[in-house]
């Protein structure tokens, strides 16, 4: 499993480390690859020894794996580190160190003469060396190649490739080229591009490190040990071997291109970064990120992690994992920031990170997760938390939840979608979700069970549990029907409670009114208003085909005399029926989301909202009808310009915001002098709500129609 995550953050050192690191760089990062900027490093330095990326303690597990006792070693740029001397110590007295500074490499032979005299010091340029060819089994390189490679200028990446084929000459077959790096993206690249075309092996090595160590004033960023084995080649085979072994995995990752391992240490990279800062500020803003299969690269696991600083820290609150039941990772508790707030403070924890899991990958159950789980999420809690301390895994009832993927197409209009049944709480639902983007659900229907409304019966709150084992999954067959009683979301509801707008609320389930929808989806809006206002006439314009097919086949839409589907652009069509037939619907209503991802607003399209078309729209609507509009707009300004447009068309706005979503409803009517007050409203609503509450008519309790317009305002 590799991770993939987005989240910069830079560090800092103590001030007095900082400032004397100050006065030791150079002022242009060029200079690193300067003789004479090394010359009055080491001068100004001293003797003291400088270790760029760590101490041999920290480099020798990986490291050690390939170097042998009596192999000849060549250090290149070893400045006054002591690694050298420590090899020498542990038995590698085959030693051969290169500088570019003279200061250095005479500090380095006083310091070595008595103690190591097996091991020599030698003034010369890595681009240039005097060794014979094949000279060497191991070229050591601790930061070197990151001084000489500090910009992307062509003449810096062709003194680099100078010192790669340096390298590759005095290098026996099966020698190993060992660099010690921060892995820039262009440095990384410049390395394994030449040595992968060469045909060596490539594998590239993360470091560990613990919490404490990524968390002290050290590098941010992990440090990377580039492994390049010299393979003798073999006529007529091909041999491109690229791997990465991640920090405590002993089995490398195999890649396929080198591009894919790039990424792949970036996403490394990146990660280090993100626990970075969670261990440097508690506080931290919205964190996210995605555990993928290592084998297929599809994202497994999705983790947010949420702060909780209103807690008062004890012992067994620090940090908890969250997982969330399959199928209900777009709920406002589970889907959005301010939900996840609130459970965490729900939950009592300082820190808790929430998991997700995708479609479309298996889990065997709550026991199997949090094995797999445990060894990473664990490098996301806070570091002081003891090495000893459980950390409870929790869900709802200890239930990984049910997602069953029904049905899988694409559509040209729409691209790839899937029809997916889902459990709730108390029942299973069928959802629409458009792929391209997967975090919102499109449609969704309740599916038709003995299960009780909620309206009709208490049930208990689930508790959650610190673990629990899997429970079989409800398969809900493809066939079973949707419960037409019931609009799932709280947008449509609010829209058919808009109604009420409209003359003799306590008239309409058996007045003739004339509806027109933009935009189908699952068709559970025009059937619902089919169904309980006896006498409408519907007409639905839907652009994309695909999508009626959906609705007939899997949420039992059924278009008739009173309910017709038109396959049109909805601009086209009310543009060509406001020229055609004037003041021909009751109530018109806008719920078409828009697929330019540009814009802060998804829905409506903004074409939708143009001034000339709205002014279409009012030729359509009669005198005291009501236009309803679903908005989604993120962007304030936008949504302020939206409101001004609308406003020029219709003289009178209400607005319902829907809790806890982005949607907000807009109610437009021409007529102004019948201004309702919120309290109206609701009084209306609730006649309305009535009057489609009839004995022997199937009709959901859960929710309340008035309660949909308790907080609407007039615009």
């Amino acid at each position: 499993m590799f991770v993939s995550c987005v989240l910069l953050h830079g560090s800092s050192a103590p001030c007095g480390r900082r400032m004397e690191n100050l006065r030791l760089l150079p002022r242009r990062v060029q200079e690193f690859a300067s003789a004479a900027y090394w010359e009055r490093f080491f001068h100004n330095r001293g003797e003291r020894a400088f270790e760029w990326y760590g101490k041999w303690e920290e480099l020798r597990t990986t490291l050690g794996r390939y170097l042998r006792p009596r192999d000849s070693i060549l250090v290149i740029g070893c400045g006054n580190s002591e690694l050298s001397e420590q090899l020498y110590d542990e038995g590698h007295q085959d030693i051969v160190n290169v500088d570019i500074s003279e200061v250095v490499i005479k500090q380095m032979q006083e310091r070595s003469v008595h103690l190591r005299p097996k091991m020599s010091y030698l003034v010369m340029d890595v681009l240039q060396m005097d060794f014979p060819d094949e000279r060497f089994q191991v070229v050591l390189d601790k930061g070197t190649l990151d001084a000489l490679l500090t910009d992307e200028e062509e003449a810096t990446f062709g003194r680099a490739q100078r010192m790669f084929s340096e390298i590759g000459r005095v290098l026996q077959f099966g020698g190993r080229y060992l660099c010690v790096s921060l892995a820039q993206a262009h440095v990384l690249k410049a390395a394994v591009e030449y040595f992968f075309q060469e045909g060596w092996m490539v594998r590239i090595h993360q470091l560990s490190r613990n919490n404490e160590e990524a968390s002290d004033g050290k590098f941010a960023l992990p440090i990377f040990v580039y492994v390049m084995t010299r393979i003798r080649h073999v006529p007529g085979s091909v041999l491109h071997i690229l791997e990465l072994c991640a920090e405590k995995q002993d089995k490398p990752i195999r890649f396929s291109s080198v591009d894919h391992l790039l990424e792949a240490v970036k996403e490394r990279q990146q990660y280090a970064l993100l626990r970075s800062q969670l261990n440097k500020n508690s506080s931290s803003g919205a964190v996210s990120l995605d555990l993928c299969n290592k084998d297929t690269g599809q994202a497994r696991y999705t983790l947010h992690v949420v702060h909780n600083l209103a807690v008062k820290v004890s012992h067994d609150n620090q940090f908890a994992i969250f997982i969330i039941p399959q199928g209900r990772e777009t709920e406002w508790l589970f889907g959005t920031e301010e939900g996840r707030k609130q459970l965490a403070a729900s939950a009592g924890f300082q820190r808790l990170v929430t998991v997700a899991l995708h479609r479309d990958q298996h889990y065997e159950g709550m026991g199997a997760i949090q094995a797999e789980l445990s060894g990473k999420v664990m490098e996301l809690a806070p570091p002081d938390l003891s090495a000893h301390q459980q950390v409870p895994f929790l869900s709802v009832g200890g239930d990984i939840g049910m997602r069953t993927i029904q049905h899988r197409d694409n559509s040209t209009l729409s691209g790839e979608y899937v029809i997916e049944d889902v459990k709730g709480d108390c029942a299973n639902y069928r959802r629409l979700i458009f792929l391209s983007n997967r975090n919102v659900v499109q449609s969704e229907a309740r599916l038709a069970s003995r299960v009780p409304h909620k309206g009709n019966k208490k049930h208990r709150k689930k508790k959650k549990t610190a673990s629990g084992d899997s429970v079989k999954s409800i398969d809900v067959p493809a066939n079973q029907s949707i419960d037409k009683s019931y609009l799932c979301c709280a947008h449509h509801r609010t829209m058919v409670a808009g109604l009420c707008l409209l003359k003799n609320p306590e008239c309409l389930p058996e007045a003739l009114i004339h509806v027109l929808v933009i935009g189908l989806g699952g068709g559970s809006l025009p059937l619902f208003i089919h169904d309980y206002f006896m006498q409408s006439c519907i007409d639905v314009v839907e652009i994309d085909p695909d999508v009626l097919d959906v609705a007939i086949r899997w949420f039992g839409f059924s278009p008739g005399d009173r309910l017709k589907v038109h396959i049109a652009d909805g601009l086209t069509y009310i543009s060509s029926l406001a020229a055609k037939a004037p003041n021909t619907y009751d109530a018109i209503m806008f719920d078409v989301d828009s697929k330019d991802s540009t814009l802060g607003m998804s829905c409506p399209p903004a074409a939708f909202v143009e001034k000339t078309f709205l002014q279409e729209v009012r030729t359509l609507l009669k005198t005291e009808g009501i236009f309803v509009l679903n908005l989604v707009c993120r962007d304030s300004l936008l949504r302020d310009d939206v409101l001004s447009t609308l406003r020029k068309s219709f003289p009178l706005l209400y607005s319902q915001r829907i809790e806890g979503e982005v949607n907000e409803i807009i109610f437009c009517q021409q007529q102004t002098r019948r201004k309702l007050t919120s309290v109206d409203l609701q009084r209306s609503a609730q006649i309305l709500e009535k009057a489609l509450w009839q004995p022997g008519r199937a009709w959901d309790s859960t929710y309340v129609l008035a309660d949909m317009l308790e907080a609407v305002r007039l615009v």
